[in-house]
């Protein structure tokens, strides 16, 4: 396996709502999280670094997690609780009254790879089959799109693309996505916030990953495509990809 993690405050936003990281546990396989603390709301870097650095506790302390029903049920538990967290803070501390993030995290190993979502943060997976995003958004406009009341191509230019309809810490209770995907030999996955999916599209994305840069270098070019494209929002993201590289080939 080999990773990298970066993020970017972008061109315009005084601050870096985002938040993630990749972190490895006593087995030696990998959680990647991408959290996008919600704009608007006060304190949304604090939702989105409080859920990143509660389950990097959670995740390096673990082992065992060897079946995808296993990391499926890590993922909903260890979610569920950093929900309880980020609800109960914003209760307890005035200046956090409606904090919130996007969260979408993803389990891998020499098998499979589970994959969890809340908000519209994203997951893509290149394989030999082409370059596809694997979560849903879960916002209004991606709603619109499914009930077939708007285009794929009018959702890009909606007054209200940014409108969640699920995000973390923002009610007691939460639902999200989960779904494991097979990982085989060359595949890459992509965890991002919307400030590179809304910046830079599917066939960029995909060519890039597929050129010969270093894959450190491929993570800089996709944070800087962002930022010529406007770099109104900050720009976070994980690539892991399958190889038969050497451990000490992580990268955050």
């Amino acid at each position: 396996m080999k990773a990298v993690f970066m993020t970017d405050q972008g061109k315009v936003r005084q601050h870096n709502e985002d938040a993630g990281g990749i972190f490895v546990n006593k087995d030696g396989h990998r959680l990647a999280i991408v959290a996008d603390g919600m704009g608007g709301h006060r304190a949304g870097d604090v939702a989105s670094a409080m859920t990143i650095t509660q389950l990097k506790n959670d995740w390096e302390a673990s082992n065992g997690i060897s079946t995808a029903g296993e990391a499926e049920n890590w993922l909903r538990e260890k979610i569920s609780n950093v929900n309880s967290l980020l609800f109960n803070h914003a209760m307890n501390h005035l200046e956090c009254d409606g904090m919130g993030t996007t969260v979408v995290a993803a389990i891998s190993n020499e098998r499979f790879v589970s994959i969890a979502n809340i908000g519209d943060s994203r997951c893509y997976l290149l394989n030999e089959t082409g370059f596809k995003q694997v979560t849903e958004d879960h916002s209004l406009v991606n709603e619109l799109v499914r009930s077939g009341q708007i285009s794929k191509e009018d959702a890009e230019h909606h007054p209200r693309k940014n409108v969640l309809l699920r995000a973390l810490g923002t009610e007691k209770s939460v639902e999200m996505d989960i779904k494991t995907i097979i990982f085989e030999e060359g595949d890459i996955l992509l965890l991002c916030s919307d400030g590179l999916s809304n910046k830079v599209n599917e066939n960029e994305m995909s060519a890039i990953l597929t050129n010969e840069d270093p894959l450190e270098q491929k993570a800089s070019t996709l944070i800087s495509l962002a930022n010529e494209n406007g770099g109104e929002d900050n720009i976070t993201l994980a690539i892991v990809v399958f190889s038969d590289f050497s451990e000490g080939d992580l990268q955050c």
